[in-house]
């Protein structure tokens, strides 16, 4: 099944109306340089044809630091493969997020998490917002926030069942996740199993367009990385 949206014929009136259609997919890595991003060049590289954000012992990470496309983003698909080592790695993929600190590539918005154990990877978590939003395989409809200051989330549909996700996510290897974007429905898949559905009705916090990023995880030493990144702009 093919997770980019299709958008059908319409009939209004006996009149034949047709939506407008997808964007050509489009390469955001050329494998060669990270020419269209910004980030941190002690920190973020190519090796072997693949983005590679690293930390050391030697050159700790004390905030969470993001490489950062050059073009917001609004109604999309985002396709990569990402792979995590260190004993705690931890990473993300920013979108329609927004800049906490140009100057140091601190970003805040929504972001498909993922780390080296799976204990949270594909879920919806909002960085420098309002955190754990959609945990993996939720199906979950967002309102406005409750007097805790925590989302008001409503359960909608049957979740992905967690033996389904444990056995699709490949642990230290390379996976597959794709994004997709559209209004206020948002799609997480990894390997092609969804784990995370979101329709986010708070008005005061939904974001519509902003920031693409690659996140590198504050804490002990570790290294992400990203290949075959496409998009393609959805109506």
């Amino acid at each position: 099944m093919t997770l980019r949206s299709t958008f059908a014929t319409l009939l209004f009136c006996g009149a034949t109306l047709v939506a407008p259609a997808a964007s050509p997919t489009v390469s955001i890595f050329n494998g060669q340089d990270l020419s269209g991003w910004s980030g941190d060049p002690t920190r973020w590289t190519v090796k072997d044809g693949v983005i590679t954000g690293q930390s050391t012992e030697e050159n700790p990470i004390e905030v969470n630091t993001f490489l950062v496309w050059q073009a917001p983003v609004r109604n999309f698909e985002l396709r990569a493969q990402f792979r995590l080592q260190g004993e705690k790695a931890n990473s993300g993929i920013q979108y329609r997020s927004h800049y906490v600190d140009k100057a140091t590539w601190s970003v805040g918005g929504y972001q498909a998490d993922m780390d080296v154990i799976n204990r949270y990877t594909g879920m919806l978590y909002e960085e420098r917002g309002r955190g754990i939003v959609v945990r993996p395989g939720e199906r979950i409809r967002i309102g406005p926030l409750l007097e805790s200051s925590k989302p008001q989330l409503t359960p909608v549909g049957t979740p992905t069942d967690p033996d389904t996700l444990k056995d699709a996510i490949k642990t230290g290897d390379w996976n597959e996740i794709v994004i997709v974007a559209e209004g206020n429905h948002l799609r997480h898949y990894v390997n092609g199993v969804l784990t995370a559905e979101a329709f986010d009705n708070d008005p005061a916090h939904a974001a519509s367009e902003g920031l693409l990023a690659l996140q590198l995880h504050r804490g002990p030493p570790m290294i992400a990385q990203f290949k075959n990144l496409t998009l393609t702009t959805l109506p």
